[in-house]
């Protein structure tokens, strides 16, 4: 057993095989189909590289998990349990250097983390269950409702700042975003805040001035505190499949994103595109989400999502 999988954190590995269900059902099954009573022979090679393909895992990573798969077994019989093994060790490769945790430099107070992605990946919520984490870990956190289009956005992270003895900084809807997050780093710092969540607007990456204000939103950050912003966090919403690859893309050009949360993967059979993701962005992901609850968010670990999404056993 890993020490993943320890007692303590025996409730999460049933959250993440639970809320992968869908994800594993649409690999373990065609596999299964495949693979009973055939060899592994190079049709059923390629059959199975399209089935990791259809999941999403794309189309490298489909390469490189067929080629292990093909190395010393060809022509032999093989089960779909030892397939979803190989399945879950070679994803556990791909995922293991992405798979790092939020670092807060305590010498950077307040450390500035700005949330970003498109709208209705999660960030407001990511935020909520994030400020939860750090106030239980004794840390002061100040969340700024930078999302300014939506006042049901700002009301959202009132109520979780209330909910988690974080401080909260925001307006009326429609205030200037840029000017209410300069003032957060401001009352941040002077009240030696340790952590400062600041939410955006959600935007689709395609809407090139939408992104030009996220740029600016940068560059105010870094007049009131030019190490800053300290992480630049995006926010995926794991049921855009394919999508999430151009929002990865246009959003690190723009702001510069230093790590993942990946959402809602509860709710989708397409978790595999976390594979594609860091096969071709090599980019940390921090945290992943398969519900509504604060401890529906964990720290993303490479062997635990991998055998989970196969479909094993913790």
């Amino acid at each position: 057993m890993n020490d993943s999988a320890t007692p303590e954190n025996g409730n999460w590995w049933r959250r993440l095989a639970g809320g992968l269900k869908r994800s594993s059902s649409a690999l373990s099954a065609p596999i299964t189909d495949l693979i009973t009573k055939r060899k592994l022979d190079a049709a059923t090679i390629a059959e199975l590289e399209d089935v990791l393909v259809r999941a999403d895992l794309g189309i490298d990573s489909a390469a490189q998990i067929a080629a292990a798969l093909r190395e010393g077994r060809h022509d032999s019989a093989i089960s779909p349990d030892e397939v979803k093994a190989v399945l879950a060790a070679e994803i556990e490769k791909l995922l293991a250097g992405v798979a790092a945790p939020l670092v807060v430099d305590a010498a950077k107070r307040p450390f500035i983390i700005l949330v970003v992605g498109v709208n209705g990946s999660g960030k407001t919520t990511t935020i909520g269950k994030l400020a939860a984490k750090f106030r239980a870990e004794g840390r002061s956190v100040m969340v700024a409702a930078g999302d300014t289009f939506r006042a049901a956005a700002i009301d959202q992270l009132k109520i979780w700042a209330e909910r988690t003895g974080a401080a909260f900084i925001g307006s009326k809807a429609g205030a200037d975003a840029a000017g209410l997050i300069f003032d957060a780093v401001s009352a941040a710092r002077q009240r030696g805040t340790d952590i400062l969540l600041v939410d955006t607007a959600g935007r689709p990456q395609n809407r090139r001035e939408l992104m030009e204000e996220l740029h600016k939103i940068v560059r105010v950050i870094k007049k009131a505190d030019p190490s800053a912003p300290h992480a630049v966090l995006l926010v995926l919403d794991a049921t855009v499949g394919q999508n999430a690859l151009s929002q990865v893309e246009i959003f690190q050009k723009t702001v510069g994103v230093t790590g993942l949360a990946m959402t809602k993967l509860d709710g989708t059979a397409r978790g595999g595109i976390l594979v594609a993701i860091a096969k071709k962005f090599a980019l940390p992901v921090h945290f992943i989400g398969v519900g509504e609850s604060v401890e529906d968010l964990a720290p993303f670990t490479a062997r635990d999502f991998g055998r989970a999404i196969a479909g094993l056993e913790s």
